[in-house]
């Protein structure tokens, strides 16, 4: 969900007045607490990272620490006051003390949502760490209370540590057993998937890595991404409900491999999830801040840079305004944050270029050096891992007397190839380069390709085959989309439509066998490595015509990674290191329940 946006700014000096009455005016309470008292906030010594709280702007830090080897620290920036904040489970008409240890100028301790009345208190300056202490009492229905801290605008970072919330504990029940049967599979030089047995009443469970939290999912597996090459990992799992946390399981190791020499690794886990996220722009989706994309993407494609003119090949990436558009919208500072954090977590943020309304021709030199200059400093202004490629409309197509896919002679080929190598070579192994062109632009090469050849033929059929074909070594990712498609024939000779499991499993067979191209057996465009591979689908039936259930999506998966559930194609291989799904969009599948993400995340989890 977006994150509201922070109240408006009232004067210092009135909201210091008014917090300071607001603290002195709660009915006095002893602070001492009862012997069935307990401390009921969760990490409040932040000894497990931030787990426990939500942040807008937070880490830990090793110093300055209060006690034990952690604190929290958070910097203001903007209008965000950077809040840390955790809900905790109380009881009815019960007394609570509220105390923490703060450093910092203008940093606040507080509790909402008391059902009588919210407290705070505050330190104007704290050089040295200061203890700050509140009390309040629960209302008649209150059960649930949140407390935070929160520094103020532009006065700097502020640091926390040691926070407490002593008294009657909730009505939560037992946490659930620990949990068993974990085991590691799926190892890469970067990556490691985790799956374990289901726990009875568990919500949801919690990953550690060389004894640090890492992740909370819901399922029973977990890929972890970001890892060192050729490094030794242990890891454990704890099971969670509303009362806390299981005791861990049992230990189980895995060393990542070491990376292929050619071309790098993708840093991408086996299974992989990649979704565009309206970044320049909203619609009926509704606009969703990129801090808010839930752990499950991999891959976030930022969409779109566009053009200044057609054949400029001068790229711009204007962020979607703070106007009515797009409600809530980050600010500069905020979105960058975000992709930092992102990219912590082991996520590729990447720019992606055109889409519907962004038509791009590099027809001439100075367009293709255009394109690389402007295209760098877009990535370099925001730190990104890389470029998607989603060229659609007349952007390609083919002069009518280029038939061979292996030497392209057509200008807008010739020169996207060459900008893109330079990109590749600029940035190094660790460039992550996708593409998304529609079938028109692939698999109808199958077909048709050139207009020389084909008397008149549409001249963009299956132009981005020898752009897919120049790359193939740099490529990290083909997600074609399988939608917004007229029927396309394949490889066995049938026309396939869209709207169920059948025509994603023929067109990504198609990719992963390889296919004669205009008819020619011996002018075969190869097969791409499964690894290479992601099969685009519409979020949601809102998002584009070709959406399918998720029992179709299942159906596509099971037919192409295990050879089952395939109807009446029949696949010429099986892949089990298909890579993953990729959808338009984010926005979509947030505005459709998740739907997208829920059936990627229970089968591949």
């Amino acid at each position: 969900m977006d994150r509201p946006r922070p109240p408006a700014r009232r004067p210092l000096t009135a909201l210091l007045t008014a917090t300071a009455l607001a603290a002195t005016g709660t009915a006095a309470l002893s602070s001492a607490a009862r012997a069935a008292d307990a401390d009921l906030a969760r990490n409040g010594g932040f000894e497990s990272g931030l787990d426990g709280w939500s942040c807008t702007a937070g880490t830990t830090v090793n110093a300055p620490v209060h006690s034990g080897t952690s604190a929290l620290k958070a910097t203001p920036a903007g209008a965000d006051n950077a809040r840390c904040a955790q809900t905790v489970t109380v009881k009815p008409e019960s007394q609570y003390t509220l105390t923490g240890h703060v450093q910092g100028s203008y940093v606040y301790l507080g509790a909402e949502g008391t059902g009588t009345t919210d407290v705070s208190t505050w330190t104007q300056s704290a050089p040295a760490w200061q203890q700050l202490t509140t009390t309040f009492r629960t209302g008649p229905s209150t059960t649930r209370v949140t407390i935070y801290t929160h520094g103020w605008y532009g006065t700097g970072a502020y640091h926390a540590d040691d926070i407490t919330l002593v008294g009657p504990g909730g009505e939560t029940g037992q946490p659930p057993a620990p949990p068993t049967g974990l085991r590691a599979s799926g190892v890469t030089s970067t990556s490691v998937s985790l799956s374990w047995s289901p726990v009875s009443g568990a919500t949801g469970y919690a990953v550690y890595r060389d004894g640090t939290k890492v992740r909370t999912v819901t399922g029973t597996s977990a890929t972890l991404t970001g890892l060192s090459p050729s490094t030794a990992y242990a890891f454990q799992v704890a099971a969670l409900n509303d009362a806390g946390e299981s005791a861990r399981s049992a230990t189980v190791t895995a060393t990542t491999s070491t990376p292929d020499s050619g071309g790098g690794d993708s840093g991408l886990p086996a299974h992989a999830l990649v979704g565009y996220l309206h970044a320049s722009f909203a619609n009926g989706s509704g606009y969703t801040r990129l801090a808010d994309v839930p752990d499950s993407w991999d891959v976030i494609d930022l969409a779109f840079g566009e053009p200044t003119s057609v054949t400029s090949g001068d790229i711009r990436f204007d962020r979607c305004p703070d106007r009515g558009e797009c409600p809530g919208v980050e600010s500069d500072a905020e979105f960058k944050a975000a992709i930092k954090a992102k990219q912590a977590a082991g996520k590729k943020v990447l720019i992606s270029i055109g889409g519907q309304n962004g038509q791009v021709q590099l027809t001439t030199a100075a367009a293709r050096d255009m394109f690389v200059s402007s295209v760098s400093k877009i990535i370099d202004e925001y730190g990104l891992d890389g470029l998607d490629i989603d060229f659609e409309g007349h952007s390609l197509s083919l002069d009518a007397d280029d038939t061979d896919f292996k030497n392209p002679k057509t200008p807008v080929i010739v020169n996207l190839i060459s900008a893109l190598r330079t990109l590749k070579a600029k940035y190094g192994d660790d460039f992550v380069l996708t593409m998304a062109p529609e079938t028109f632009f692939v698999q109808l090469g199958y077909q048709y390709y050139g207009t020389g050849k084909w008397g008149g033929q549409d001249p963009r059929a299956g132009a981005y085959l020898p752009v897919i074909h120049a790359l193939r070594d740099d490529l990290t990712l083909l997600h074609v989309q399988d939608y917004n498609s007229g029927p396309i024939m394949g490889l066995d000779n049938q026309y396939h439509s869209m709207g169920g499991a059948d025509f994603h499993i023929a067109m990504t067979d198609m990719l992963l066998t390889g296919f004669p191209v205009a008819g020619d057996a011996n002018n075969a465009f190869p097969p791409l490595r499964p690894d290479q591979v992601a099969i685009g689908m519409p979020a949601t039936a809102n998002a584009g015509n070709g959406h399918v259930s998720p029992a179709e999506v299942t159906k596509t998966l099971d037919c192409l990674t295990k050879r089952v559930n395939c109807g009446s194609y029949a696949t010429h291989g099986t892949w089990p290191e298909l890579r993953g799904l990729m959808t338009w969009s984010i926005n979509w599948d947030r505005f459709g329940g998740w739907e997208f993400q829920r059936t990627f995340d229970g089968y591949f989890g």
